[in-house]
């Protein structure tokens, strides 16, 4: 969402929108103030809270929040450019340029906000710090008031905000970690690796999306099920757990233990 936020920063910002919409009506989540009032107002940019995208028009009065959820993508179209002809939203700038939301699916689960800056932070105030800006002391303080599973508090938005399954996945991995792990039997050394972990691998996903990366080269071991260990050389396993599917290695993160394949946090013994 980083690497999405600093290429539509500036483009966002040049030309007033000259249409607003349509949006599909599952995507857009808000009707007063309906979307026409964007019409003939400029962005001032592109911020990012967690995983939403938030622009605010140059005159401080609205803003345009957009979740993509896991299927959602979002780009900038060129003057003339070729595009999808039904997407889920679309902005269209006095240049010719598009901003346009696609969502692959069925399910349409991302979404489309236009508030008011006070309607925008209540939106937004369940959110916890963002990954990208944790500390280890903050970090500590976190897990230890959070007995739960560790997969499943990097992933809380409420908790830490701005890492999905995938993210922890990478991170989990990096630290050396079990998915399983206990937040409140974690070690103070263990809590600086994670704390490292997450700087290192968010930062390193953010590099190589803005070189323009796909899943497949940014994620090491998410989605990479049998292939070898980039550390180790032992195959990559996975497990079901909360209705999301982990990726790990037995040999690095679990001491050679393979996880259950059901959604209980137990280890085979």
């Amino acid at each position: 969402m980083e690497a999405w936020r600093r290429a539509l920063d500036e483009p966002v910002r040049v030309f007033p929108i000259v249409r607003a919409g349509p949006a599909h009506v599952a995507t857009l989540k808000t009707i007063d103030p309906p979307l026409r009032v964007l019409e003939g107002r400029r962005f001032a940019g592109v911020e990012r809270r967690a995983k939403r995208l938030l622009f605010p028009t140059e005159d401080g009065e609205l803003v345009l929040l957009v979740h993509l959820m896991t299927r959602g993508r979002l780009r900038l179209l060129r003057p003339g450019e070729a595009g999808p002809k039904s997407p889920a939203f679309r902005l269209a700038f006095q240049d010719g340029s598009r901003l346009v939301l696609t969502e692959a699916g069925s399910k349409k689960r991302a979404g489309v906000w236009l508030l008011t800056p006070e309607q925008a932070d209540e939106e937004l105030a369940h959110l916890g710090p963002d990954g990208l800006d944790l500390d280890a002391a903050t970090l500590g303080e976190i897990v230890r008031g959070n007995s739960r599973r560790l997969h499943s508090l990097l992933r809380d938005q409420r908790a830490i905000a701005g890492i999905g399954r995938a993210w922890a996945n990478e991170i989990l991995h990096a630290a050396k970690l079990s998915p399983y792990a206990l937040t409140t039997e974690l070690s103070d050394e263990e809590v600086e690796r994670l704390a490292d972990a997450i700087q290192s691998e968010l930062g390193r996903g953010l590099e190589l999306r803005e070189r323009g990366a796909n899943d497949k080269r940014t994620y090491r071991v998410h989605g990479h099920l049998g292939e070898p260990c980039y550390i180790c050389g032992a195959p990559l396993a996975r497990v079901d757990f909360e209705e999301h599917t982990i990726y790990y290695c037995p040999d690095c993160q679990t001491g050679g233990r393979v996880l259950k394949d059901r959604r209980l946090s137990r280890l085979l013994k």
